[in-house]
C-alpha cells in the first residue's frame, strides 16, 4: 500500500507509549495497534483529530504517501 503510517515515529519523538495514547484518545489499544502496524484499512477524521491533539502534531506527521514502484 502506498500510505505509510508513522505513528511509532511520532510516539517515540513524544516519548509516549501506545497504551498512554490509547488512554488519552479513548481508542482501544487493539485499534491503535492496527493503525500503527498499517493493518487498518481506514481511519476516521475524528480519530485522526484526537490522535493529533494528543500528540500535538499534524496529520502529515502520522500519514505519508509513498508511490509504489512498478514491478516488472
Amino acid at each position: 500500500m502506498a500510505i505509510i503510517v508513522n505513528l511509532d515515529v511520532v510516539l517515540a519523538q513524544r516519548k509516549m507509549s501506545l497504551t498512554e495514547l490509547s488512554e488519552r484518545v479513548g481508542i482501544t489499544l487493539a485499534n491503535l495497534s492496527n493503525l500503527k502496524t498499517g493493518k487498518a484499512q481506514a481511519v476516521r477524521f475524528s480519530t485522526l483529530d484526537a490522535i493529533c491533539k494528543a500528540l500535538d502534531c499534524q496529520p502529515g506527521e502520522i500519514l505519508e504517501y509513498r508511490p509504489e514502484t512498478c514491478r516488472s
